[in-house]
C-alpha cells in the first residue's frame, strides 16, 4: 500500500469510527447523560461535596480521565482505589460507570457508597437491569454499544461505505471521553472557570 492509500485509508477509518460516536448521541436516552452529569457534578460542588469516580477495565481509564479534569476545574476529585481517596461521606457524589448494565465490583462500591450516605450516579448503555435502579440515585444513559452486545452486533452494522468498526465495547468507551468532554465545556460555564484557571491548576511534576 502506498502512503497516499495508507492516508486514505486511515482518514476513512477515523471518520467511520468518529461517526459512529456521534451516532451515540443521536440515539434516544431521556434525560442525557450530559445534563444529568452536569447537574449532578455542579449540585456536588454547591454543597461542597467531594466527587470520586469509579470503572472498570478501559471505562475505568475514561472515569480517571474524567477525574483530572474535574480537578483541573477546581473540584475535590478522587478516583476510587487511589491511596489518597478520603471516605466518601453525606454530601459528596460517586460517579460509577458500569456499560454492560452490572459489574460486581461496582455494584459493590455503589453500595458502599449509598450506605455512607453519599449519592450514587451509575453512567450505563442498559439503563432497565436491575443493578442501575437497585444500586444508585440517578441512571446516566449512554446509548452505545458495549462486550455485552457481542461481535454480531457490531458484524450487523459494517457496511462498505463504513467499515470501520470498533471492536468488543470500544463504542462505548470512545462516547465515554466525547460525553466527558462536552460535560467539561459546560461544567467550567457553570462554575466560572477560565481556560487559564484550569490550565493553572494542572500538574508542573512531568
Amino acid at each position: 500500500m502506498s502512503a497516499s492509500d495508507a492516508a486514505s485509508s486511515a482518514r476513512s477509518d477515523a471518520a467511520a469510527i468518529c461517526a459512529q460516536i456521534a451516532a451515540v448521541f443521536s440515539a434516544s436516552a431521556d434525560p442525557t447523560a450530559r445534563s444529568v452529569l452536569v447537574s449532578e457534578i455542579a449540585a456536588a460542588a454547591e454543597r461542597g461535596g467531594r466527587v470520586f469516580v469509579h470503572g472498570v477495565g478501559r471505562e475505568g481509564l475514561m472515569m480517571r480521565a474524567l477525574c483530572m479534569r474535574l480537578a483541573h476545574l477546581g473540584l475535590p476529585a478522587h478516583c476510587v482505589g487511589d491511596v489518597t481517596a478520603p471516605p466518601a461521606s453525606s454530601g459528596d457524589l460517586l460517579l460509577a460507570s458500569a456499560g454492560p448494565g452490572t459489574f460486581s465490583t461496582v455494584d459493590a462500591i455503589c453500595g458502599v457508597a449509598r450506605g455512607a450516605c453519599a449519592r450514587v450516579v451509575l453512567l450505563t448503555a442498559r439503563p432497565d437491569g436491575n443493578f442501575p435502579r437497585r444500586q444508585a440515585d440517578v441512571v446516566a444513559h449512554l446509548p452505545a454499544q458495549t462486550m455485552a452486545d457481542g461481535e454480531e452486533a457490531a458484524a450487523a452494522t459494517t457496511t462498505e461505505s463504513s467499515p470501520a468498526k470498533l471492536p468488543m465495547g470500544s463504542l462505548y468507551e470512545g462516547a465515554m471521553f466525547v460525553l466527558f468532554e462536552m460535560v467539561v465545556l459546560e461544567l467550567a460555564l457553570v462554575l466560572g472557570q477560565s481556560p487559564a484557571q484550569m490550565r493553572a491548576r494542572h500538574t508542573n511534576l512531568e
